[in-house]
């Protein structure tokens, strides 16, 4: 028993979710989806979506049988020590995202802290990120890079805050990265084809590991002289260098 482990305490599994509605043993490995299966309490972004998981994932256990408690962005923190007491008695648990993995652009993180605080066990589940997706299939820079979630929605600060990744992508020679939600893809573009300089190189990489998948990357320059891809209403990640 590794030293701080409480010997009673169960494992909080970060557990992979797919990208979309695709078959999760063609991105989830063999391995984790057993472990998913093995599972009879779940720490979910979504309950519903979690269920939808184990049906795909062809879980053997009852679903009714198998407890899920929900962990969004309105869960206070206050609550969080109740989610692990399950697991801190001894059951084994899963954390589960909406889609990717969990607590990365996601509320779970601060669940893997406490668990970490309270001498829990924690064992990551390998996965589809579409961060890291994203990053690797855009010839952008691998060895420095910084995800930002979200940028702001109003007009003036969004163009402040691009010129100011820009200029902090010129100085580290760090690649920037942010999703946006897909209703408002087409605008981010449009602002980031206005916004930024011309050499500068952005990727947008949509639908990952599904069947619509579409990965774009070249200069503003080019960027501004072709048609631009369909991005409405697809989920999208974006990733730009200076």
């Amino acid at each position: 028993m590794a030293q701080g482990i409480p010997a009673t305490s169960g494992t909080l599994y970060l557990v992979p979710n797919t990208l979309g509605e695709n078959d999760p043993a063609e991105v989830i490995p063999a391995q984790a989806l057993a472990r998913l299966r093995s599972l009879r309490y779940l720490i979910a972004e979504n309950p519903k979506i979690a269920r939808q998981l184990l049906k795909r994932a062809g879980a053997t256990i009852p679903l009714q049988e198998i407890r899920i408690e929900r962990l969004d962005e309105h869960t206070p923190a206050s609550a969080l020590a109740d989610l692990l007491a399950p697991i801190a008695a001894g059951m084994d648990g899963g954390l589960v995202s909406d889609a990717g993995c969990p607590a990365v652009a996601d509320p779970g993180a601060p669940l893997v802290r406490l668990a970490h605080e309270r001498g829990i066990r924690v064992t990551p589940l390998v996965g589809p990120s579409s961060i890291m997706l994203a990053l690797m299939a855009s010839g952008l820079e691998g060895q420095c890079f910084a995800f930002h979630g979200y940028l702001p929605v109003e007009e003036a600060a969004l163009v402040e805050k691009l010129r100011a990744l820009e200029k902090e992508s010129r100085r580290l020679r760090q690649t920037q990265i942010f999703i946006e939600t897909p209703y408002r893809n087409e605008r981010m573009l449009g602002m980031m084809l206005r916004t930024l300089n011309e050499a500068t190189r952005l990727c947008t990489a949509s639908e990952l590991t599904l069947p619509g998948e579409s990965i774009v990357a070249r200069s503003i320059a080019n960027w501004r002289r072709q048609p631009p891809p369909s991005l409405k209403d697809r989920p999208t990640v974006f990733l730009f260098a200076a």
